[in-house]
């Protein structure tokens, strides 16, 4: 029972595909009713849910306008009458050496990845915090430990990630609301496209991984149900990595 999270409602952004669409599915899996919030007007994780038997409403709004947001927030609320868990997963990486990224490049990752994380966390906390419970769970990176190469301002925003996350946690703690982070490690999907396509950079990652493959989204799944649910009460501030060993090495 520690895992279940029927009658919970979690929003849940960025879940167009990949990892927020394998943590949404996750999340209904557990009993969750789940308003999936994306860019895009891809129905396949409404699909995905809805072929399992559970309840999802879909929002799509761009995340990266702060103006929009009260108004997004207020919808996800409207669809199930209250958000129990938020899940800050969308983001975005521009891939260009320091020297030549450009400022529009470095505004719309900081917007995307760590603007939206805040405002979206800030307004889910107040609800939260109204009703004396909820859990917030912020996606890291292993870029938020290390420097990447040629992705500066993806690294920064995945730092300032998981420092927000535990900033958060030192003023809701004690007020019934958990804050947690999960940083995956390399993960197969649409962001990380680039690097699978090359081949010797591929094959060095892999090697230093020591479970010997990449992640898929659906790895995602067990850590997210984890947090969202009471198996994880007396979790606050922790970044939890979930990267076939990749830090360990």
């Amino acid at each position: 029972m520690l895992f279940d999270l029927t009658g919970k409602t979690a929003l849940v952004t960025g879940t167009s595909g990949g990892l927020g669409a394998a943590m949404a599915i996750g999340l209904a899996e557990a009993g969750a009713s789940v308003v999936a919030i994306s860019s895009s007007n891809s129905n396949s994780t409404v699909e995905a849910v809805r072929a399992i038997g559970g309840q999802i409403e879909q929002i799509s709004a761009d995340l990266s306008k702060a103006d929009t947001l009260e108004s997004v927030f207020e919808r996800a609320v409207g669809c199930f009458g209250k958000i129990d868990i938020l899940v800050n997963n969308a983001g975005i990486i521009r891939r260009t050496p320091a020297a030549d990224h450009s400022a529009k490049d470095w505004q719309d990752v900081i917007d995307l990845n760590l603007n939206s994380v805040f405002y979206l966390s800030q307004l889910a906390g107040r609800h939260m915090l109204e009703r004396g419970s909820g859990k917030i769970i912020n996606i890291a990176s292993m870029l938020s430990y290390q420097g990447g190469i040629n992705v500066p301002g993806y690294t920064a925003s995945k730092h300032a990630v998981a420092g927000l996350t535990k900033a958060l946690a030192n003023e809701w703690a004690g007020r019934g609301v958990q804050i947690n982070a999960i940083a995956p490690g390399y993960m197969t999907t649409n962001n990380t496209a680039p690097i699978t396509a090359d081949e010797a950079r591929y094959k060095s990652i892999t090697e230093r991984i020591p479970a010997g493959r990449w992640g898929s989204p659906d790895d995602l799944k067990g850590p997210v149900v984890f947090l969202a649910s009471a198996a994880s009460d007396y979790m606050n501030g922790h970044v939890l990595n979930v990267d076939g060993g990749w830090l360990a090495r």
